[in-house]
């Protein structure tokens, strides 16, 4: 890649317009102050990065936005209509789906490293990303960051959808529901199943914890949108709680 410019971006140039005047948390504002003072280096690529995210301008320029997908399952949509017909015919549990990105380059490169290898920095780069795809209009009361089994936990040593839903709280988002959900089994890893197989394998999997009322709007927060399979069952188990609208947050959508 190319060095980057000097131009510090709130977003990309490519990034959904209606977010790119939103501006930025006075917490990121510090955060970019002090980054001028030691010149931040793409994640990617290692040429300079930006003022306010870890990427060179070449590599933003990359970024495959998810746009135009359809409202419930985020997948690429032709027309005007809301919803692809999948969704129309059987709609999914959740009400609305937000996922930043297509899983392609460069995301196929920082996803795993955050997800696999405890890449913080890598995480928060994608959750500013994320952050900038949502839509102000469709915030929810809390965030409910889809739950690794306690098992996966000790091998991993930290749990990425929290650490992407305290990303997005830091930076001015819902509160984080963190334990309120549990998963009761350790399954095995949805990437290695097709369709049915992941559906079956999370089936029951999941639990609420604690007591209290929960907010009648939260959105769920993961890495990766795939069958759905996973976030569906954890849908079901917050509607069947009370809540009565649940949404889907994850960073990339898998075509």
């Amino acid at each position: 890649m190319s060095p980057a410019t000097s131009k510090p971006a709130a977003a990309p140039p490519s990034c959904p317009a209606r977010h790119r005047a939103r501006g930025l948390d006075p917490r990121r504002w510090l955060r970019r102050a002090s980054r001028l003072l030691i010149a931040p280096r793409c994640l990617v690529c290692a040429e300079r990065g930006q003022a306010d995210l870890d990427l060179c301008s070449a590599c933003s320029a990359e970024l495959p936005w998810n746009l135009d997908v359809c409202r419930q399952c985020a997948l690429p949509l032709e027309g005007v209509a809301a919803r692809c017909g999948q969704c129309t015919l059987r709609p999914p549990p959740w009400s609305l789906a937000q996922s930043a990105l297509r899983y392609a380059f460069p995301v196929d490169r920082l996803l795993p490293r955050f997800k696999f290898h405890g890449d913080l920095a890598a995480g928060e780069v994608l959750a500013t990303l994320l952050q900038w795809s949502l839509d102000p209009a469709e915030v929810p009361a809390a965030l409910v960051p889809v739950p690794l089994h306690r098992a996966r936990l000790r091998e991993r040593g930290y749990d990425q959808a929290l650490e992407l839903a305290r990303f997005l709280h830091r930076d001015g988002g819902p509160p984080v529901l963190a334990d309120r959900l549990r998963r009761l089994r350790h399954t095995a890893p949805q990437s290695e199943l097709g369709a049915a197989a992941r559906r079956d394998n999370v089936f029951g999997a999941f639990a609420l914890h604690g007591d209290g009322p929960l907010p009648a709007h939260v959105a769920l927060v993961d890495d990766v949108l795939t069958t759905g399979a996973t976030v569906g069952e954890c849908a079901r188990v917050l509607l069947a709680a009370g809540v009565r609208r649940v949404d889907v947050w994850t960073i990339a959508r898998a075509l």
